[in-house]
């Protein structure tokens, strides 16, 4: 584990500003970014921590804020927030996002992860922009799977068999469709585990061994494709 910095900036691009929450690791010369996206509750501390968390692990890791500040404890709002989000202002906010990364001289190589609706932006963003590596969690999967064709990186999807929302049928849908257009993936279910299972400020749901596991088994993902890679690029 390492030290941190954090701080909230802003990313521009194409004619737009971007919230965006930083978490860096301290005295690190060159490293790999993680875009971490949010659940329907916003950009709130529950996702700033998780961003931290990569941060200690050695990745640059940014969080944006898809909604633009507002932030809700309350499902029915969330879920009218989630609503009103146009998918494509949310890839247009990440790619911001991610050009900005790109345009680092630290940085060499991107993954993205999130949870929940930003697990849904997580799949689909590997699909329209190169990335490195996607970890998405228990994000929902298109009806029709034919842009997995276009799915730029290697996937690891997590996700429990007690979802009501993303189902294993949803998910084995996924896996059939890594298969058929030859792409490097895994989709991982936990027995017992809920939606949300990751979200330790969610006792109802949060499952702490299956957290423990899904986190060391992302971070061993992301080692594995985005600092070797780094490593590869600098070296």
């Amino acid at each position: 584990m390492t030290g941190i910095t954090i701080n909230r900036t802003k990313f521009s691009g194409k004619g737009k500003d971007v919230n965006v929450f930083v978490a860096r690791p301290d005295g690190i010369e060159n490293a790999p970014a993680v875009i971490i996206v949010q659940e329907w509750w916003g950009l709130n501390p529950h996702i700033e921590d998780v961003a931290q968390r990569f941060a200690r692990e050695g990745f640059i890791a940014v969080a944006p804020d898809l909604y633009d500040g507002v932030t809700t404890k309350d499902a029915k709002e969330a879920s009218n927030l989630m609503g009103k989000l146009k998918t494509e202002k949310g890839l247009e906010y990440l790619q911001i996002a991610l050009n900005q990364l790109r345009s680092m001289k630290d940085v060499m190589t991107v993954g993205v992860t999130g949870f929940c609706m930003g697990g849904t932006f997580a799949l689909l963003l590997p699909c329209h922009v190169k990335l490195e590596a996607a970890a998405p969690f228990y994000g929902d999967v298109p009806v029709d799977t034919s842009i997995i064709a276009n799915l730029s990186c290697p996937l690891l999807f997590i996700g429990g068999d007690q979802d009501q929302w993303i189902t294993v049928e949803k998910m084995k849908r996924l896996e059939t469709a890594l298969k058929q257009y030859g792409k490097e993936g895994e989709v991982r279910i936990y027995q017992g585990a809920d939606h949300a299972f990751f979200n330790d400020t969610r006792p109802e749901v949060y499952n702490k061994s299956d957290a423990n596991d899904a986190w060391m088994r992302v971070i061993d993902f992301f080692n594995k494709h985005l600092k070797k890679s780094q490593q590869a690029k600098t070296g």
